[in-house]
């Protein structure tokens, strides 16, 4: 069986290699066996393995926080999955051809859905949706704004905003991309800026912005705090600057704007099994509709890590890295 493994923290393409490492075994009761068929590339493994994320583990250590599998045995004692079945894997170390997990950590995906869509199921499409709802409460007619718009996140907020008849303001880098997003339900594009705040206003015709979406960090946070109405939320759920948040003390002080962090974790913690099912069912359904989709760049085989961890640094790419460790998806 191979996977793979990291021996050391440093630059992801130089410390993650290919092994060959024993086979997981028959489950045991309560357990699941599954053939890994996808696994993106996502910024949090790039930092595991330079050593940067919040979570260290001892070494040599496999990355991998998604991917879509399907089961191939199951242990006594479980009942509601079996194989041929669909799956994700709420825990980590995923970059691997096969896995062994407790089946309470597998969640059930749907047939008919795309399997690269469902390889990058358990992270973003939850982390738009927890975002949407979980800080504001927002309805039919009010107004967000996020930054990093055409990420696969901010892709998805504007699906799932504009199904809810949530109005977005999306910020980007490149003037490129306006007119995909436009083609998703995004209501305004705007280029980031000094200035955002005053054109932002100017285009939501003075409409007070609730919530704001950051995933920059730094003086980006600032900005987006900038454009969101008194007494509103700023919520922080990356740091692409690799800095920390900034807010002005008017913002804060004078106007009651709030900073919040989010993790996913938490954001589910918060929700019981039953419901955390629940969410991810219904996600699945909108990938298998075509409703959510995030643009894929390219896969590579799980020999060839090396040159799919260098073409998820690039940038200009347009979407995710995928890997197949089994072979080209069926």
């Amino acid at each position: 069986m191979k996977r793979v493994e990291i021996n050391a923290y440093g630059a992801p393409e130089e410390v993650a290699a290919c092994v060959e490492a024993p086979d997981v075994g028959a489950p045991g009761p309560g357990e699941i066996v599954f053939d890994v068929l996808a696994f993106p590339i996502n910024p949090a493994d790039l930092s595991m393995c330079r050593g940067s994320y919040r979570l260290a583990p001892s070494l040599p250590a496999t990355p991998g926080a998604e991917c879509i599998g399907r089961i191939t045995a199951v242990g006594a004692g479980v009942g509601d999955l079996k194989p041929g079945d669909l799956v994700i894997n709420l825990q980590r170390e995923n970059w691997a051809q096969r896995r062994r997990i407790k089946a309470a950590d597998a969640v059930p995906v749907p047939g008919g859905v795309d399997l690269a869509q469902a390889a990058m199921l358990r992270i973003n499409p939850p982390t738009a949706q927890l975002l949407i709802e979980d800080h504001v409460a927002l309805k039919s007619g009010d107004w967000l704004i996020q930054n990093v718009a055409n990420s696969a996140v901010g892709r998805h907020i504007i699906v799932l905003a504009h199904s809810r008849g949530i109005r977005t303001v999306n910020v980007v880098r490149r003037s490129d991309v306006d007119d995909t997003l436009k083609g998703l339900g995004a209501d305004i594009v705007i280029a980031d800026g000094a200035d955002l705040a005053i054109r932002a206003r100017e285009a939501v015709g003075g409409a007070p912005i609730r919530l704001g979406i950051d995933a920059v960090a730094g003086d980006a946070t600032k900005r987006i705090a900038e454009c969101v109405a008194d007494d509103g939320v700023v919520v922080s759920y990356g740091s692409m600057s690799g800095e920390d948040c900034v807010m002005s003390r008017a913002a804060m002080g004078m106007r009651g704007v709030g900073l919040v962090g989010f993790m996913l974790g938490h954001g589910l913690a918060k929700r019981s099994p039953e419901a955390v099912r629940a969410l991810y069912a219904e996600l699945a359904g909108k990938l298998r509709d075509g409703a959510l989709r995030a643009p894929v760049d390219s896969t590579y085989p799980i020999d060839d890590i090396k040159a799919a961890i260098t073409q998820a640094q690039r940038g200009g790419r347009n979407g995710k890295v995928l890997v197949l460790p089994n072979g080209p998806l069926a």
